[in-house]
């Protein structure tokens, strides 16, 4: 008997909420990675929301969106200036070997720890409010038992997540197209729109792969191939754009910008070497779904 595209989707619900609801204790303990692990869970299912909208209820699956948007959100900050602190710390021991070292590691390291800091007490103090934990809960209740539509989720499993991978590829295959037709200032916009979408596509292939098989895992893989990609080239163009701030406020200050000038230097390079792989990355998604 067919798989029923209920009971499936139920089955990567489950994944994905414990995923989420086994990274909190970890986040509240401050544990290596734990804020990346609860955010991308909290995407995933957000991702999965959206990619099989029509097997749910509607409003229940807006007000758990929007629940789940607001905790991403939170998350987000933390995460962000996390990776900026790892990834300015790496670039100093690389490029910054200079008297300066240490003041340009205050402005750069040392600053972002503190709002990361800053931006996990903001997180544990929405981790112990009623919102959350009515989100929790209402998670929990969706492992088993989410508010679908019965008469779409007693379709055929192979169907209909065909269907959801089949629209999830030709709105990043459109994006692909439509790229080249950018205005060079509107492009990195653009090409964060595309690591989006394909971000999108992965998760949704993540979720079918019990259903569907290796073709859903081979196109999830190059999805994520792209998302990577493009991920790099995002992470360096936001960090050059981090260093220019914080290189005026050191001029302001009249110090010494040589440092950031270097730093600025490997960013752009690392950035251009990001934007090199997107043809080939993109090539591999934008004709064949399979």
């Amino acid at each position: 008997m067919a798989v029923a595209a209920g009971d499936a989707l139920i089955a990567a619900l489950r994944d994905d909420v414990d995923r989420l609801l086994s990274a909190e204790p970890d986040v509240r303990a401050d544990a290596p990675d734990s804020v990346h692990q609860m955010r991308v869970a909290t995407r995933r299912l957000r991702s999965v929301l959206r990619s099989y909208r029509n097997l749910f209820q509607k409003n229940p699956a807006a007000e758990i969106g929007a629940e789940l948007k607001w905790l991403a959100g939170l998350l987000g900050v933390a995460r962000d200036a996390e990776v900026r602190a790892d990834r300015f710390a790496d670039l100093l021991a690389e490029h910054g070997d200079a008297p300066d070292i240490e003041t340009v590691t205050d402005r750069l390291v040392t600053a972002e720890r503190a709002r990361y800091d800053a931006a996990h007490a903001e997180v544990l103090a929405a981790l112990d409010t009623d919102r959350y934990r009515t989100l929790r809960e209402r998670l929990t209740r969706w492992r088993t038992d989410p508010p679908l539509r019965r008469a779409r989720a007693a379709a055929p499993a192979t169907d209909f997540f065909g269907v959801v991978l089949l629209s999830d590829h030709e709105r990043l295959s459109a994006l692909i197209r439509h790229e080249p037709t950018v205005p060079g200032a509107e492009r990195i916009e653009t090409l964060h729109d595309i690591r989006k979408s394909a971000k999108r596509l992965r998760y949704s292939c993540e979720a079918a792969e019990q259903v569907i098989g290796d073709s859903a895992a081979d196109l999830g893989a190059r999805a994520k191939r792209l998302q990577t990609v493009l991920g790099d080239h995002r992470d360096a163009i936001e960090s050059t754009e981090a260093i220019i701030e914080r290189a005026a406020q050191a001029e302001a200050a009249r110090e010494d910008t040589a440092t950031y000038r270097r730093l600025i230097t490997a960013e752009t390079a690392a950035a251009n070497h990001a934007i090199a792989r997107y043809p080939k990355a993109a090539e591999a998604l934008s004709t064949s779904l399979w």
